[in-house]
């Protein structure tokens, strides 16, 4: 059997799952070799290094969540509110019930291996140019610049107060998304969209020297 072959791959990826999903997200390497029956170093040479165990893990399970909010923002028809309140309760339901695993992705992997947060930054950018695109497709009154401003501002936000929210389980689900709801509702107004295109024509102010005291040059 080749060291790379798929389906043992898949196989290895869902003992981690099981394994980091029961023990938590400080589990060690060898508890996950273990649990898929192997050691640690066969575990490596199914994924190259740690760092290729952490990506392939983080490319799985990054990719579910986009895949699974992609219809949700982007269900043509649908209002704002609505569309912005399926996608992110999605989310918010998504991280709670895989706890472990995204401690696991984004707190430990992530601060552990370089590769593993470049590559997770990369596959969440590009969501945020992706929702920036639909902006622009959707509401023609908005600039293109303005549209990928706001899609990742939207995204960053929603990810950073979920992992807030994950920290205070007191705080109710239901407020933490009409809280974001609003503040993208509020971005995306009439008058929010017209006092950017008055900033933008705003021109910059003239820089001047001040003047020097007499007898002193510039």
């Amino acid at each position: 059997m080749s060291g790379r072959d798929p389906d043992r791959r898949r196989a290895l990826l869902d003992a981690a799952d099981r394994v980091i999903s029961s023990e938590g997200p400080e589990v060690s390497m060898a508890a996950i070799a273990a649990a898929a029956g192997i050691t640690k170093p066969i575990l490596y040479r199914h994924f190259g290094d740690k760092s290729g165990l952490y990506e392939a893990l983080a490319d799985r399970h990054v990719r579910t969540v986009i895949a699974q909010l992609r219809p949700r923002f982007a269900e043509p028809g649908a209002d704002l509110r609505g569309r912005a309140r399926a996608t992110i309760g999605a989310y918010l339901d998504l991280i709670a019930a895989n706890l472990n695993l995204y401690r696991f992705l984004f707190h430990r992997a992530g601060a552990e291996d370089s590769r593993t947060r470049s590559h997770m930054t990369s596959l969440v950018r590009g969501l945020g140019e992706e929702l920036g695109g639909v902006l622009a497709a959707e509401r023609a009154a908005l600039d293109p610049v303005r549209a990928q401003v706001l899609g990742h501002a939207f995204v960053g936000m929603v990810q950073t107060t979920g992992d807030w929210w994950l920290e205070h389980p007191e705080v109710e689900r239901d407020q933490v998304v009409e809280g974001l709801v609003e503040v993208i509702a509020a971005a995306l107004s009439p008058r929010s969209a017209r006092a950017s295109h008055a900033a933008a024509r705003t021109p910059a102010p003239t820089r001047t020297t001040p003047a020097s005291p007499p007898g002193i040059p510039h």
